[in-house]
């Protein structure tokens, strides 16, 4: 399984890849920076990789999801409620394709600010 890594605000993230092609994709992309934006429970910055939309894309989504939003070429990880929850779990603005999972506890990214660097790594093969 490969892994990478997501720093930012002093925080470090392990994230898990799933074996998707739009995980395959990010992989190959790294290392890369952006600059973090806010949506409630969630963080998502856009990156230099665009990839359509897949057939497992999904709204509804678990905290420490990773997912890729296509409409803003943008890396999300979920950790709470966001403003389409219809209840307390996110729930994304439009479908994104689910490529990861945070190990461990995502809801530190609750200290994230809006403008916060981010750093993107491979830390496994």
């Amino acid at each position: 399984m490969k892994m990478i890594s997501v720093e930012t605000e002093g925080i470090l993230l392990r994230v898990a890849l799933n074996e998707s092609s739009t995980a395959q994709v990010i992989g190959r992309a790294l290392p890369m920076e952006s600059v973090a934006s806010r949506w409630g429970g969630e963080i998502y910055f856009e990156i230099p990789v665009k990839i359509p939309e897949d057939e497992g894309a999904r709204e509804q989504v678990e905290a420490g999801e990773v997912g890729y939003w296509p409409p803003g070429h943008a890396f999300c990880i979920f950790f709470g409620r966001t403003p389409t929850s219809r209840d307390e779990k996110p729930r994304a603005a439009s479908p994104v394709n689910i490529f990861g999972k945070v190990v461990g506890d995502a809801t530190v990214l609750q200290r994230v600010k809006e403008g916060s660097k981010v750093t993107i790594r491979s830390i496994s093969s």
